[in-house]
């Protein structure tokens, strides 16, 4: 059964264990903005030190650019994270929660998670790829 939010609609199917951090599915109806594959690095292009570091300026990164296109964090539908190493990404889950949570607040849009054996930039150690929805009437 679909769960209300302030901004779009949940999809968790009955029965199903709640997710931790990310939906199953959202629906959302509204103006598109596509964010690239942000990496940890500034606007100077300095990156930051450590797997965490690096995410936590990739989402700053997502919320500037969702920022430009008048959306926020409440807006996020959908995260594609590519990391190079998943055990490193593991491995540092409760500092990423932390570091999530400060940046996207507690907006967990349905996200996936994937290994590449490389990045463009060969001191990033994780890209991730944001699409938010601003509902009709925002």
């Amino acid at each position: 059964m679909p769960a209300a939010s302030a901004k779009h609609t949940m999809l968790q199917p009955a029965g199903w264990p709640q997710p931790k951090g990310y939906a199953n599915g959202i629906k959302a109806r509204g103006e598109f903005v596509f964010v690239g594959g942000m990496v940890g690095w500034d606007e100077n292009e300095k990156f930051a030190t450590g797997f965490v570091a690096q995410a936590k300026q990739a989402l700053e990164n997502i919320r500037a650019v969702l920022s430009e296109g008048g959306a926020g964090p409440e807006h996020l539908v959908r995260l594609t994270w590519y990391v190079l190493d998943m055990d490193e990404y593991l491995a540092a889950r409760r500092d990423l929660g932390a570091a999530y949570r400060a940046v996207l607040g507690d907006n967990f849009p349905a996200m996936a998670l994937v290994q590449v054996g490389r990045l463009a930039e060969p001191e990033a150690r994780l890209e991730i790829e944001a699409t938010a929805v601003l509902p009709s009437g925002d």
